[in-house]
C-alpha cells in the first residue's frame, strides 16, 4: 500500500503541514527574522538585485519574500530577464542571479540588448550549474536533429529557451531559430504555422513536452472550430491536421524531475485526488499532462508554465465560496510552493476569507535525506541528487539548489565591498565566434525573436525573412 502524498495547508494566517516533507517546506516559510533583517540590509546598502527562478531553494526563497528590499522578484526563466532589465533602469548596481547557469546567460543577453552592458551579472556558485535538458541540446543528437530541419526548408526551430546561449547560437547558425518558454510555446508554434504554411517545424530540446504538443495537436483536429479557434484564431481543425504533418519534436531530451512524475504518480493521484485540482507544467510525462489537460477541459486543471500554474491557484482562490477547502495537485517542482504561499495568503487576506488551500506534493509523504551533518541531520530529498520517486525523495531540482543563502549573502557583500572576490562569478559567456558573429550575438537573435512575438502577437518580420530565403 502507497503513504499519502505530504500536503501543505495554507490558511490566512497559518500554515498546517501534514507528512515530513510538508514540515520541511512549512519550517523554510517561516525564516529566522535575524537572518531576514541582515540579507535585507545587506541588499539595500549595496543596491543589489536578485532574481531567482520559482525552482530555488526553499530556504533561499523563504528568506527573499520576507526581505522589504523592492529589488528581490522571484518567477520563471523568461520573467527573471525582464526584471532584471527593470532592476537596472531603477538603477541597481548589479544583478545576482539565483538559477542554473542558461539563466545567467539570459539575463546578461537581454541586459546587454537593452543597453545595459555596464550592469554586472552574477551567478552564486562558482562551480557550473548545469541543467539535465539543456545539455540534451549540447548533445550529438540534437546536432542531428537540426541537420534534419536545414534538409527540410522552409524550415524554423523553436528551441525551448532552457538552453545555453551557444546553443542557441549553433541553432541559428543552421536552421532559423526562435526561443519558447513552456507559456507561450502553444501560441509561437501555431503562430508560425499561421505565418509560415509551407514551412517545417522543429521543437526541442524537451522531449515531453514535445510529446504533450503532439497529443494537444491531435485533440485539436478532433474538436469542433469554436474550440480550435478559443487557442488560436488562425487555425481550424484542417490547418492542425496539416501543421501536424510538418511538425517534428526532439525525443531524447527531458528535465529530471519532470521525468519522475509518471503513470505510478498518476495512478495514486486519480485514486485519492480525484475531486482536486490537477496541476502540471508542459515538461512532465504524457501520463501526468494527460491527466492535467483532461481536468483542464473541465474546468479543474492547469497544464502550463509556472507562472500558468500560480495564476490558476490564485484564480480559484478568488472565486471560490468563502470557506471553501480547496486541494491542488502540485506537478512541478517543489520550490513552487514558497511563492504559492506568499500568493495565497496575501490574496486571502486582502479578500478577508477563511479558504483553504492543501498543496498536494506527489511525492514519498516522508521525502528526506541524511546528511551526516550533526547540526542538520536531515534534509528534504534524497542524498545522491538524483531528483525525487513514488517510492522516495522529492520533487526537486539537484542543479537549482546548487545556489543557497551563504552564497548569496557573500556574493552580495563583495559586490560592494571587494568585487575582485566575484570576478568568476559572472556568466561564462562564450567569446568564440560562429558562422562569422559572435555566439552571445548569434544566441541572442533567437531570443530576441521571441521577445518581439510576446510584443505584438507575431513573428517578427527578420525571422520570416530568413526562414523563407535560407
Amino acid at each position: 500500500m502507497t503513504s499519502p502524498f505530504p500536503r501543505l495547508r495554507i490558511g490566512r494566517d497559518q500554515l498546517l503541514p501534514n507528512g515530513t516533507f510538508a514540515e520541511t517546506q512549512a519550517t523554510f516559510l517561516q525564516p529566522d527574522a535575524a537572518t531576514v533583517a541582515e540579507l535585507d540590509s545587506l541588499l539595500r546598502a549595496r543596491n543589489v538585485g536578485v532574481v531567482a527562478h520559482f525552482y530555488m531553494d526553499p530556504e533561499l526563497q523563504g528568506v527573499l519574500t520576507a526581505c522589504s528590499w523592492p529589488q528581490v522578484y522571484i518567477s520563471d526563466s523568461l520573467v527573471m530577464a525582464d526584471r532584471a532589465v527593470a532592476m537596472a533602469q531603477a538603477g541597481v548596481r548589479a544583478i545576482l542571479v539565483a538559477g542554473v547557469d542558461f539563466m545567467s546567460e539570459n539575463v546578461r543577453a537581454v541586459l546587454d540588448a537593452a543597453s545595459f552592458a555596464h550592469v554586472p551579472v552574477y551567478r552564486l556558485a562558482r562551480d557550473r550549474i548545469g541543467c539535465s535538458l539543456a545539455e540534451a541540446a549540447e548533445s550529438s543528437h540534437y546536432a542531428a536533429f537540426l541537420a534534419q530541419a536545414a534538409e527540410h526548408r522552409p524550415a524554423l526551430h523553436v528551441v525551448y529557451i532552457n538552453t545555453a546561449l551557444r546553443q542557441k547560437a549553433s541553432a541559428q547558425a543552421v536552421v532559423p531559430t526562435i526561443t519558447c518558454t513552456s507559456s507561450n510555446v502553444v501560441h509561437t508554434i501555431l503562430q508560425a504555422a499561421s505565418q509560415l504554411p509551407t514551412a517545417s517545424i522543429w521543437y526541442g530540446p524537451d522531449s515531453y513536452m514535445g510529446d504533450n504538443l503532439l497529443t494537444l495537436l491531435d485533440s485539436l483536429t478532433k474538436a469542433d472550430l469554436a474550440t480550435v479557434q478559443a487557442v488560436h484564431k488562425d487555425h481550424t481543425p484542417a490547418s492542425i491536421a496539416a501543421l501536424l504533418r510538418r511538425f517534428h519534436r526532439f525525443d531524447q531530451g527531458h528535465c529530471i524531475v519532470h521525468h519522475l512524475f509518471g503513470a505510478q504518480v498518476v495512478a495514486q493521484v486519480q485514486r485519492e485526488h480525484s475531486d482536486a485540482l490537477i496541476t502540471a507544467h508542459f515538461e512532465v510525462p504524457g501520463e501526468m499532462f494527460a491527466l492535467a489537460h483532461a481536468a483542464q477541459l473541465q474546468g479543474r486543471g492547469m497544464v502550463g508554465s509556472t507562472s500558468n500554474i500560480l495564476d490558476f491557484i490564485l484564480e480559484h482562490v478568488r472565486n471560490a465560496p468563502n470557506g471553501t477547502a480547496l486541494q491542488v495537485v502540485l506537478g512541478t517542482e517543489a520550490g513552487m510552493i514558497t511563492s504559492i504561499v506568499r500568493a495565497v495568503q496575501s490574496e486571502l487576506r486582502r479578500l478577508d476569507r477563511t479558504t483553504t488551500v492543501d498543496i498536494i506534493f506527489p511525492v514519498a509523504a516522508d521525502a528526506v535525506a541524511q546528511t551526516g551533518d550533526a547540526s542538520l541531520p536531515l534534509v528534504p530529498g534524497v542524498s545522491g541528487g538524483e531528483g525525487c520517486s513514488i517510492s522516495g525523495g522529492c520533487a526537486t531540482c539537484p542543479y537549482m539548489k546548487m545556489n543557497h543563502l551563504d552564497g548569496l549573502i557573500a556574493v552580495a557583500r563583495a559586490v560592494g565591498g571587494e568585487p575582485q572576490l566575484v570576478a568568476g562569478m559572472a556568466p561564462q559567456m562564450d567569446g568564440g565566434r560562429i558562422a562569422g558573429k559572435t555566439v552571445v550575438e548569434l544566441g541572442s537573435i533567437p531570443i530576441l525573436h521571441m521577445r518581439a512575438l510576446q510584443k505584438t502577437g507575431l513573428l517578427p518580420q527578420a525571422l520570416l525573412s530568413d526562414v523563407l530565403s535560407r
